[in-house]
C-alpha cells in the first residue's frame, strides 16, 4: 500500500515529513494508523463528515454545518505540514478520526496555535482524542510552536475533558457560550506520566485481546497429522479451550470431528482470535478475510517471512501494515504461539503438545524452535505459568507488549524473558524497572554476537556491557542461560524474596555442605560453617535443624543439603522439610536427591493439586541453589531501595544553552560540527560545568602573558587532536611555575606538534583521572557513560552505562559501577576523593544531555576528582540536527 503524499517512485510535493506516520493503539487495545492529511484524502473526508452525527458536527462546528463545501475541503486537505497541520486516523480505508492545528500568526510571538480534532462518533470513547492532541504537540514543538489554544462549546465537557485528561495545565476563559482554553505543550513529567499511564493500558489491553479471546478460528487446520495446521487445532482442543473453535478449511466439511468452514468470512459468529496456518504466499488472501470479519488478533505459525531474506521482510512488513491499518495485533509470524493456563480461559495456541500446568510465571520467548525446548522444560521441573508468548520474528507484538500487560495481570508474578534481540530498549528500560518494582523479571539475552536473521531488520546491535547495565540500572535479574532462567523461576515463583545476605547451609553431607558455602560466599552471601547432620540423621532431626535455622533471626535464607547413603524412603525426610518451611517468610531451597525444579515430595498444592508457593525447590547441585540465591538477594536489595528523582542542580541555564546550539546550527547550515574548545566551554558553563580556565598562544609572548594572567602553576597543551589524551603525555607539559619554563614548554610543544597554536591552562588540582562520556545510541536516546581514564581502562573496556536521565541514586551507582571505582574510595590506604562533587558533575551532565537532543557527543576527560572536588581540563562537544524521532520521547507509537 502506498502512503497517500507519495509514489511508487518517490514523495509528492509538499512531501510531510515521514516520521509522522505511526501505528497507535486505542484504549481498547485495538490499532489504529495515523498519518497526515493530504489533497488524495478528499473523498474520505466527505465520507467521514457525512456520517458524523449532528450532535457532533454541532459541537465541533458551533452550528449544523450539514455538508462540507469545496472550499473548505480544499483548505482541510491542503496543509503545508509547517504552519497548518492537520493528521487522519485511518482504519481499513476509513478516516475515523481528524486533528488540526494552525498556527496564529497575527497573536503575539507566532509561537501559539488554534487546535481542534473530531472523532467519528462509533470510535468516540477509544481514546483518540488524546492521541491526536500528542502527535499535533510533537509536530508542533518541531515547527517551533510552545501554545496550543482551543475554543469549544460551554456544553462539550467531553472535549474540555481530552485537554485535561491528557497531562496539560489548562487554563480557561469563558465568553458568551465559548470556553477559550490555552496551554503550553511542553512534555512536563507530569504530561509524561499521564502518556505512559494511557500507552501502558492500552498496550496491555491489546494484549489482553490476544491471550484471552472468545473464541479462535485455525485457517489452515488440516486434517494431516504432520501438518501444523493440524497440530493447533489439536492443542486448541487437547486444552479444552473454554470458547468455540472454528477450523478453516476449504477442502473439508470438518477437521478433528468439528465443524469447518471454508473461509472466516463464512463463520456465523464472532471472531476474536485467528491462528494462521498457510503458506506465506496465501497470507494476504487470509488477511483480507481476517479483516472483513473484525478479527482482533492475528497469531501466524506459518514462515516464509522475515528469516528467508529481503524479500521476505519485505512480505512481513506488508503483512504487519495491513494488520495494524484494520485495527489488529499480530505474533509471529513463523511463532510458536500463545498459551493461556487460567482456568476460564485454558488456551493452547501453540505447536507444543504438553503445556506446563497453570501457575505464576508469565514467559517470553522470541525464538519459535527453541520454545517447544522450553515449554517442556517447564513442564519437567514442574513450574506453572500463567501466560507463554512466543514470538517468532517479533515483527508486531513484542516483550514490551507482554511486559505491559504482566504489570497489571493478577494471575503472573514472575517474568521470564528469552530475548535474542532488542526492538526498542530504551522502552523496554522504562518498562521493566516499573514492573520490576512489584515483581521480578527474569531475562537471558543470547544472540550476543549474532542477531537471528528474522530479528535483524527490527532490531539494534548493543554492546554486552550496556545490556548487561540496562538490566542492573532497570532491576532486571540476568542470568547467561535457560538453565539459570529456570532456577531463578522456582525460586521467585515459590519462595520469599531474603530480607538479607545471611545464609545457614544445613545438610547430611560435609563434602556438599562445604561446595554449597563456597558457592554462595561467591555470590556475596554472608555464610558460616556448614551444619552437617551426619548420614545417619533422622527425619526429625533433619527438620529440626531446618527449622532451627529458620527462626534464627541472624539467617535470611537456608539451603539444605540431602544425599541419603544408601536407598531409603525420601517421603519422610521431605516432608520434615515441608513442616519446616511452612510459614517461615524466609526462602529455602534444597538438594534433596538432586532433583530438579519442585519434586512431588517437596510440593505444597493448591485447590487443582499443582504446585503452589511454599513448595520447596529442590536444584541438581549446592552452586546452582546458590547462583539464584544469590541473585534474588541482589534484587531484593534494588527492590527494597526508594526511589530514586532526578535531580537538577542549581544554576542551569538551559534556555541560553539551547540558544547557543541552535545558533551554531544555523551557522553551519544545520549539519552539525565539532565545537571550538571555546565554544564547549561556554556550553558547559550554561550547566554550571567549568572547565579550568585555559587561553590561546600563538607565539612565546603570548604564552607568557596568558600564564601572567592565568596565574601559575599552568599547563601548556598541544591543540590538535593526535596529541590530545596520549598516555605518555607528549603533548602536554605540567607544571610550570615560571615564565622562563613556559617560554621553554611553548617552543617544545610547538615544534613537535608542528602548529603553533596551543593552550596555556592553569593547574588543576591532581587528582585521579575520571572520563565521562554522553553519547548519542540509536536504541536508547543518549547515553551516559563514567570509568577512569588510562589506557588499561579503555583497553578492557572498563566503562559502566546508564539511560539519561540519571537519578540521584544512579549518579553514585555509575561512579560505583566501573572494577577500578575502589581507587576513589581510598583503596589500600591511598586517598579518596570528593563523591559529592564527583556525583553533581554526573547530574549537570545528566541534565545537559537529556535537555539537549542535539548534542550528539560530549567527552569530559579529564575529570580530575579529589578530596577538594572535581575538576575537569578538557571537553570535546559534537552537535548535529536533532534526530527526527527521539527513540521513546515523542507522542505514542507502535514500533
Amino acid at each position: 500500500m502506498t502512503e497517500p503524499g507519495t509514489t511508487e517512485s518517490g514523495p509528492q510535493e509538499p512531501a510531510f515529513p515521514a516520521h509522522w506516520i505511526a501505528d497507535v493503539l486505542a484504549t481498547d487495545g485495538g490499532a489504529v494508523h495515523l498519518r497526515p492529511i493530504t489533497p488524495e484524502d478528499a473523498d474520505r473526508l466527505v465520507a467521514f463528515h457525512a456520517k458524523l452525527s449532528e450532535r457532533t458536527r454541532y459541537l465541533r462546528y458551533f452550528g449544523p454545518y450539514p455538508t462540507m463545501s469545496q472550499r473548505d475541503l480544499v483548505r482541510f486537505t491542503t496543509v503545508d505540514h509547517h504552519n497548518r497541520v492537520a493528521f487522519v486516523a485511518i482504519l481499513g480505508d476509513e478516516i475515523i478520526a481528524v486533528g488540526r492545528y494552525e498556527r496564529l500568526l497575527e497573536v503575539g510571538d507566532g509561537k501559539s496555535a488554534e487546535v481542534a480534532f473530531v472523532v467519528a462518533d462509533e470510535h468516540q470513547g477509544r481514546g483518540l482524542g488524546p492521541i491526536l492532541l500528542e502527535h499535533l504537540a510533537g509536530a508542533a514543538a518541531e515547527n517551533g510552536l510552545t501554545m496550543f489554544v482551543a475554543e469549544v462549546l460551554a456544553e462539550n465537557r467531553n472535549m474540555v475533558t481530552v485537554f485535561r485528561s491528557a497531562g496539560y495545565q489548562v487554563s480557561r476563559s469563558f465568553e458568551g457560550g465559548v470556553l477559550r482554553l490555552e496551554f503550553a505543550i511542553d512534555p512536563t513529567e507530569a504530561l509524561l506520566t499521564v502518556r505512559n499511564a494511557r500507552e501502558r493500558a492500552a498496550e496491555a489491553r491489546s494484549v489482553r485481546n490476544l491471550l484471552s479471546p472468545q473464541s479462535v478460528a485455525v485457517i489452515g487446520a488440516s486434517t494431516d497429522d504432520g501438518k501444523v495446521g493440524n497440530a493447533v487445532l489439536r492443542n486448541l482442543l487437547g486444552a479444552g479451550f473454554a470458547g468455540p473453535v472454528y477450523p478453516v478449511n476449504s477442502e473439508r466439511r470438518s477437521v478433528r470431528g468439528v465443524r469447518a468452514y471454508p473461509s472466516v468470512r463464512e463463520i456465523p459468529d464472532p471472531v476474536d482470535l485467528a491462528v494462521v496456518a498457510v503458506p506465506a504466499e496465501a497470507i494476504d488472501e487470509v488477511l483480507d478475510d481476517c479483516l472483513a470479519k473484525g478479527v482482533k488478533a492475528l497469531v501466524v505459525v506459518s514462515s516464509g517471512f522475515g528469516e528467508t531474506g529481503s524479500d521476505g521482510y519485505a512480505k512481513e512488513r506488508r503483512l504487519v501494515h495491513a494488520a495494524r491499518a484494520h485495527g489488529m495485533r499480530l505474533v509471529g509470524p513463523n511463532a510458536l504461539g500463545v498459551a493461556n493456563s487460567h482456568p476460564a480461559v485454558q488456551l493452547n495456541a501453540t505447536l507444543a503438545p504438553v503445556l506446563p500446568h497453570g501457575g505464576k510465571v508469565g514467559f517470553f520467548c522470541q525464538s519459535g524452535a527453541l520454545g517447544i525446548a522450553i515449554l517442556d522444560e517447564a513442564a519437567r521441573r514442574r513450574i506453572g505459568l500463567s501466560t507463554f508468548v512466543s514470538a517468532g520474528n517479533r515483527a508486531d507484538v513484542s516483550g514490551n507488549d507482554l511486559l505491559q500487560y504482566w504489570d497489571t495481570d493478577p494471575e503472573t508474578e514472575v517474568v521470564l524473558l528469552y530475548l535474542e534481540s532488542f526492538g526498542n530498549p530504551r522502552k523496554f528500560s522504562r518498562i521493566a524497572r516499573r514492573v520490576a518494582r512489584n515483581k521480578p523479571v527474569v531475562a537471558v539475552k543470547s544472540g550476543r554476537h549474532a542477531v537471528p536473521a528474522a530479528l535483524k531488520a527490527t532490531s539494534v546491535e548493543i554492546d554486552d556491557s550496556i545490556v548487561h547495565d540496562l538490566f542492573a540500572q532497570a532491576g532486571v535479574v540476568q542470568v547467561g542461560s535457560i538453565a539459570q532462567l529456570f532456577d531463578c523461576a522456582v525460586l521467585f515463583g515459590y519462595q520469599p524474596l531474603p530480607a538479607g545476605p545471611r545464609l545457614a547451609v544445613i545438610g547430611n553431607s560435609s563434602a556438599l555442605g562445604l561446595l554449597a558455602v563456597d558457592a554462595a560466599r561467591s555470590e556475596g552471601l554472608v555464610v558460616g560453617d556448614p551444619v552437617d547432620l551426619g548420614p545417619q540423621a533422622t527425619p526429625d532431626q533433619f527438620g529440626g535443624a531446618v527449622r532451627t535455622a529458620l527462626e534464627d533471626p541472624e539467617v535470611d535464607s537456608v539451603v539444605a543439603v540431602f544425599v541419603p547413603p544408601v536407598a531409603m524412603d525420601p517421603e519422610p525426610y521431605a516432608k520434615a522439610l515441608r513442616d519446616a518451611a511452612r510459614d517461615s517468610g524466609k526462602p529455602i531451597v534444597t538438594t534433596f536427591l538432586a532433583a530438579e525444579g519442585i519434586p512431588d515430595v517437596l510440593a505444597v498444592r493448591g485447590p487443582d493439586g499443582n504446585p503452589v508457593r511454599g513448595s520447596v525447590p529442590s536444584f541438581p547441585g549446592p552452586e546452582r541453589a546458590a547462583l539464584a540465591l544469590g541473585r534474588a538477594w541482589r534484587y531484593a536489595q534494588w527492590r527494597e531501595r526508594p526511589v530514586s528523582q532526578v535531580v537538577r542542580p542549581d544554576g542551569i541555564d538551559a534556555d541560553r544553552a539551547a540558544a547557543l546550539v541552535r545558533g551554531w546550527l544555523e551557522d553551519c547550515g544545520g549539519q552539525g560540527r565539532w565545537l571550538t574548545d571555546f565554544e564547549a566551554a561556554e556550553l558547559l558553563d550554561c550547566y554550571g560545568v567549568s572547565i579550568a580556565k585555559f587561553a590561546a598562544a600563538s607565539s612565546e609572548a603570548d604564552a607568557v602573558a596568558a600564564a601572567d594572567e592565568l596565574g601559575y602553576p599552568v599547563a601548556v597543551k598541544a591543540t590538535r587532536e593526535q596529541w590530545r589524551h596520549r598516555p605518555d603525555l607528549a603533548g602536554v607539559r605540567l607544571d610550570l611555575d615560571t615564565a622562563d619554563a613556559v617560554r621553554r614548554a611553548y617552543r617544545d610543544l610547538a615544534t613537535e606538534s608542528g602548529d603553533p597554536l596551543l593552550y596555556v591552562q592553569r593547574m588543576a588540582t591532581k587528582g585521579f583521572g575520571c572520563v565521562v562520556r554522553v553519547q548519542d545510541d540509536p536504541s536508547f536516546g543518549s547515553l551516559i557513560s563514567f570509568g577512569l581514564a588510562g589506557v588499561i581502562s579503555s583497553l578492557l573496556g572498563d566503562r559502566a552505562y546508564r539511560v539519561l536521565p540519571l537519578t540521584e541514586d544512579e549518579a553514585g551507582e555509575l561512579i560505583d559501577a566501573p572494577k577500578a571505582a575502589p581507587l576513589l574510595s581510598g583503596y589500600r590506604g591511598g586517598p579518596g576523593v570528593n563523591r559529592t562533587a564527583l556525583v553533581e558533575l554526573l547530574q549537570r551532565i545528566s541534565a545537559l544531555g537529556d535537555d539537549l537532543p542535539e548534542v550528539r557527543e560530549l567527552v569530559c576527560e579529564p575529570v580530575l576528582a579529589s578530596a577538594s572536588g572535581a575538576e575537569l581540563t578538557d571537553s570535546r562537544v559534537r552537535i548535529g540536527p536533532e534526530p527526527s524521532t527521539r527513540v521513546d520521547m515523542g507522542p505514542r507509537r507502535l514500533r
